[in-house]
């Protein structure tokens, strides 16, 4: 399994940036994708995670009315939509996946994710 996130950059405080985690090396019908974040000097933060079959998306509440993740099964890869960033979204953005099985929960401890893409840095300015 392989993914990788893209689309980071420099954004000013109020402004939009959308990131993708292009997924392959295998189906990911039974797998969710998550979005996760680490600040400078801060722990890893859950943001986002959506089942790769589609059904209910789980968001941290620091992101909510704001992000947005859905999927595009044609490319294989899972968005992570960023509205009305603040500059405390700075942040490396990291996608990952595990495995769901027939089950869907929301999933915010990132040992539980298997797989895991570089990070991208998301720098949003004042």
């Amino acid at each position: 399994v392989q993914l990788q996130a893209s689309g980071g950059g420099l954004v000013q405080a109020g402004g939009s940036q959308r990131l993708s985690c292009a997924a392959s090396g295998r189906t990911f019908n039974r797998y969710a994708i998550a979005w996760f974040r680490q600040a400078p000097g801060k722990e890893r933060d859950f943001v986002a995670s959506k089942r790769w079959s589609g059904g209910l998306s789980y968001y941290a509440d620091f992101v909510k009315g704001r992000f947005t993740i859905y999927r595009d099964t044609f490319k294989n890869t899972m968005y992570l939509q960023m509205n009305s960033l603040k500059p405390e979204d700075t942040a490396i953005y990291y996608c990952a996946a595990r495995y769901t099985g027939n089950s869907w929960y929301k999933e915010d401890s990132d040992v539980k994710y298997d797989y895991w893409g570089q990070g991208t840095l998301v720098t949003v300015s004042s």
